[in-house]
């Protein structure tokens, strides 16, 4: 058996602790370590409204009683947060995990379809919005059998609901004696077996599953990635939505435990977060490539000073070797070095089923951009195997599926054992459908995606999700969705569509369905492109053989029609 093992020293994993426990309560909390002007917290880079460790502490105690004693919230129930970046999300998030609640987070671009099937899928009994999301969660709300009684807002008012400061003074009034005690994980089970955290994601196939994040994945990956993190990091930048998993653990949890300012943006502008960067002088970025490739394209980049940034960190999608070029020219390496590597780039690996990060770059590797193409090391704790086509077990430089196992690998999928089944082994370890290789330095290579998923912007976009859609449409007979390259987004999704008998091929129709999906979807999920096509090739077992749709795409009788002004349907 050929398994390559992290190289990183073994982190010391807490397996009786609570998340909530773990950041306020044990020797890792930062109030055990610092005197309380010391302490950092989450703080509002616009309004600089901000919340230290014990403030966050405090107020998340009140609302976890607020929302038990007068609302009724039970251990092991789900509380959805549906919002932009705020500073009160992860206060809510804490007292309802000290609760002994799970959290599911959503995306505030979902529409009233998209936010009801994902509170039914995590069986939501509260939801946590923002005025604007207002209506899309009323109606989401209603879909789902979710009391409006139950809804609450995070940010700002609204005649008729009640506040996340309300909701703090209404457990304040119990007392120091009346506050609920904090969850505390049951006899005979581990941190591991008790689900804290509910993440959407289409796996490897598929429609949209929530991810059962256990409290032990988030306490372990945290301990992972934080010895990749410089010492020195006092400052996070928040610029990624915080429901998605890396929101969800870099910048909601680690900056916890390393003590670190967190400076959260309510909404993505690139002057925005130039002028964070320039008026905090950060050091790291993490950011996705859609950003990195506007940080090098963008003409406004050159009016913000941006020289104290040292490292850029990405993930979520690949990252092409033409902007990595262009990232060392506009941000060359630091002729003096710094005391954890020049200024460079690296590359994590990992996906919402293991928690984030199953690489990432050590300390001693950041060196300029050598390793840009690289994704890392596995990170602590960590083992990785490549299965090869045949089936066996690749060695060094061989290619294969990767899998990974450690304590950050998550639990399944939520009411889905099929694909529970189909992803997770028995033994621990994850499929995570994308083909890579492992050099003789350990250094981890991604060569291709074997999964079906399309990365918009790093988000993903289920094919699946979008084939059904089309299917509904009554002049459509069978389609396909696919991912195709974008400058700026990564991909997007691109259909190839089979019209029913009698439905003339022509741009009309094809903007018939792009529009069709405008109405039904997200904006992240719109088709780009539609395809018109004799037929989807298939496999004997009724597969899309998606290879031979990307070989063929153009040819001579396809009409193609582009969701962009002035373009033309090409023959």
């Amino acid at each position: 058996m050929v398994i390559f093992k992290s190289r990183m020293p073994d982190i010391l994993l807490p397996t009786e602790l609570t998340v909530w426990d773990w950041v306020f309560d044990s020797a890792f909390s930062p109030l055990q370590r610092f005197p309380e002007g010391e302490l950092r917290g989450y703080q509002n880079a616009v309004t600089k409204e901000r919340v230290n460790w014990a403030q966050v502490k405090e107020y998340s105690t009140y609302i976890s009683t607020a929302l038990v004693r007068r609302y009724g919230l039970k251990e092991g129930e789900t509380v959805s947060l549906f919002s932009q970046n705020s500073i009160w999300y992860p206060v809510v998030m804490l007292g309802a995990l000290r609760a002994g609640a799970k959290i599911s987070g959503a995306s505030p671009a979902y529409n009233v379809d998209e936010m009801a099937y994902a509170l039914k899928t995590a069986d939501a009994k509260f939801l946590m919005t923002s005025p604007v999301s207002m209506e899309v969660a009323t109606g989401a709300a209603k879909k789902a059998g979710v009391p409006l009684t139950n809804l609450f807002l995070l940010e700002g008012t609204l005649e008729g609901y009640l506040t996340v400061h309300e909701l703090i003074e209404i457990g304040r009034s119990y007392g120091p004696s009346g506050q609920v005690p904090a969850y505390k994980i049951p006899a005979g089970k581990k941190n591991k077996d008790v689900c804290g955290f509910l993440s959407f994601s289409s796996g490897t196939t598929g429609l949209p599953k929530a991810v059962m994040i256990s409290h032990q994945n988030v306490i372990a990956q945290c301990l992972q990635v934080q010895q990749c993190t410089p010492p020195e990091t006092d400052k996070v930048l928040a610029v990624l939505p915080l429901f998605h998993i890396t929101g969800l653990v870099h910048q909601l949890h680690l900056p916890i435990l390393i003590n670190a300012e967190v400076l959260m943006t309510p909404t993505f502008t690139m002057p925005l977060m130039l002028s964070v960067i320039q008026e905090y002088k950060l050091k790291e970025l993490l950011l996705v490539p859609p950003i990195l490739i506007r940080l090098v394209r963008d003409a406004v980049v050159s009016q913000y000073d941006t020289s104290s940034i040292r490292r850029f960190s990405s993930g979520a999608a690949p990252l092409s070797q033409e902007v990595i070029e262009l990232m060392a020219q506009k941000f060359p390496a630091s002729a003096t070095g710094t005391p954890y590597g020049q200024t460079g780039l690296k590359q994590g690996y990992g996906m919402t089923e293991s928690c984030s990060c199953i690489t990432a770059f050590p300390l001693h590797r950041v060196t300029g951009y050598k390793y840009g193409n690289s994704v890392g090391e596995a990170v602590a704790n960590t083992e990785i195997k490549i299965l090869k086509e045949d089936g066996s077990e690749g060695d060094v430089g061989e290619a294969g599926e990767i899998l990974a196992r450690g304590p950050q690998i998550t639990m399944g999928y939520l009411g889905n054992e099929k694909a529970t089944k189909e992803t997770y082994e028995p033994d621990g370890w994850l499929h995570t459908g994308d083909q890579g290789m492992i050099d003789p330095d350990g250094m981890v290579w991604i060569l291709d995606r074997i999964k079906e998923m399309i990365k918009v912007k790093g988000t993903q976009v289920a094919p699946a999700e979008l084939e059904d859609l089309l299917l509904g449409h009554p002049k459509v007979e069978d389609c396909a969705v696919l991912g195709m390259p974008d400058d700026y987004a990564g991909e997007l999704p691109k259909a190839y569509v089979v019209l029913k008998a009698g439905v003339p091929r022509g741009v009309a129709v094809g903007r018939e369905l792009i529009q069709y999906v405008k109405e039904k979807k997200v904006r992240y999920k719109w088709i780009k492109e539609v395809e018109i096509v004799d037929e989807i090739p298939k496999s004997a077992s009724g597969k899309i053989l998606r290879r031979i749709l990307r070989d063929t795409a153009g040819v001579a009788d396809n009409v193609r029609v582009r969701d962009a002004v002035g373009e033309k349907a090409m023959l």
